[in-house]
C-alpha cells in the first residue's frame, strides 16, 4: 500500500464528529460505572455495619423507671449468648441526634425521650434470644438495624443494576456510532477505494487504513471524555465526603474501582478499532 493512498484516507474528515460522540459517551460511561461501583460497595458496607447491630428502646412513662429498666436490660443482655456488646446510650448523645428536629428543646429534662441500649449481635440467632430475654421487661422493644435499612439496601442494589444496564447501553451505542462512521467514510471514498483495488489493494489492507483513522478519532475522544469523567467523579467524591454522611461516605470506589475507570478509555479505543475493522471488511464485501 502506497504512502499516498494512506494520506488520502487519513486526511478524510467524514465522520470526524465521532470524536465528540465518543467523548460524550465515555464521559457518561465513566459516571455510570463510578455510580455502579460506588453503590455496590455502599450496599456491602451498609450490610457489614448494620448486620450485627440492634437497639433496645425503653419507652416507659416514668423517667426513673426508664433508667432502671435500661440498666436491667443492659445487665440481662450482657449474659445472652451471641451478644458481644451492650451499651446504654447517654441522654446527651440522644439529645444531640434529635437536635436537628427539636433544636434546644432536645436537652429539656422533662422531654420524655426513650432510653436506648445499643446491642452488638455476634450471630444471626442472637436476635431471637434477645427478644426472648426482653419479654420479661415491660416497655422494652428491640429494633434491628438491618430491618430498618433494608429499603435503603434494596434501593442501592437497584441503582447498581441500572448503572450496569446504562454502561451496556453506552457500549452498544458507541459500537453503533463507529459502524456509522465507518460506512460514511467508505461511501465518501468509494472512488478512491475502487482505484486502490485496481492497483492490487485487498479489502484487509483498506480496512486497516480505516481502522487506523477511526482508532485515532476514538483515542482522541476517549482522552477528552476520560479526563472529564475522572475529574467529575473526583469532584463528586470530594463533595460527598465533605457532607459527613455515613451513608454517602460509604459510596467509595476503592483502588480497584479507580483502576476500572482508568482502563475504560483504553477499552473504548479497543472496541472502536475492533468494530471499525469488522464493519469496513463487511461493507467492502457488499460494495465491491
Amino acid at each position: 500500500m502506497s504512502a499516498a493512498s494512506t494520506r488520502v484516507l487519513d486526511t478524510a474528515r467524514t465522520g470526524r464528529g465521532m470524536v465528540w460522540v465518543i467523548a460524550v459517551m465515555l464521559f457518561l460511561t465513566v459516571l455510570a460505572t463510578a455510580g455502579g461501583i460506588g453503590t455496590a460497595r455502599a450496599t456491602g458496607a451498609v450490610g457489614v455495619q448494620v448486620g450485627g447491630r440492634a437497639t433496645v428502646q425503653i419507652a416507659a412513662a416514668d423517667p426513673g423507671r426508664r433508667e432502671a429498666t435500661a440498666g436491667e436490660a443492659a445487665s440481662l443482655l450482657a449474659g445472652v449468648a451471641g451478644v458481644s456488646g451492650v451499651r446504654v446510650v447517654p441522654r446527651a448523645e440522644i439529645a444531640q441526634l434529635l437536635s436537628p428536629w427539636l433544636g434546644g428543646d432536645a436537652d429539656d429534662v422533662d422531654l420524655p425521650i426513650p432510653v436506648l441500649v445499643d446491642v452488638t449481635l455476634a450471630d444471626a440467632g442472637a436476635a431471637q434470644r434477645v427478644r426472648q430475654a426482653l419479654a420479661s421487661l415491660p416497655g422494652a422493644r428491640l429494633d434491628l438495624h438491618s430491618q430498618a435499612l433494608a429499603p435503603v439496601r434494596a434501593f442501592l442494589r437497584t441503582m447498581s443494576m441500572l448503572a450496569t444496564l446504562l454502561v451496556a447501553m453506552m457500549l452498544g451505542a458507541t459500537a453503533f456510532v463507529v459502524v456509522l462512521a465507518a460506512r460514511a467514510g467508505l461511501e465518501a471514498h468509494r472512488g478512491t477505494i475502487e482505484v486502490m483495488h485496481m492497483l492490487g489493494a485487498t479489502d484487509v489492507q483498506v480496512a486497516r487504513l480505516f481502522q487506523r483513522r477511526l482508532s485515532l478519532d476514538a483515542a482522541l475522544g476517549a482522552a477528552v471524555g476520560g479526563v472529564a469523567g475522572l475529574a467529575a467523579v473526583a469532584l463528586l467524591g470530594a463533595q460527598a465526603s465533605a457532607l459527613g454522611s455515613e451513608l454517602l461516605g460509604a459510596v467509595t470506589l476503592g483502588a480497584m474501582g479507580w483502576a476500572a475507570l482508568v482502563v475504560l478509555p483504553f477499552g473504548f479505543v479497543a472496541l472502536a478499532a475492533t468494530v471499525a475493522r469488522r464493519a469496513v471488511v463487511r461493507s467492502l464485501g457488499q460494495m465491491l
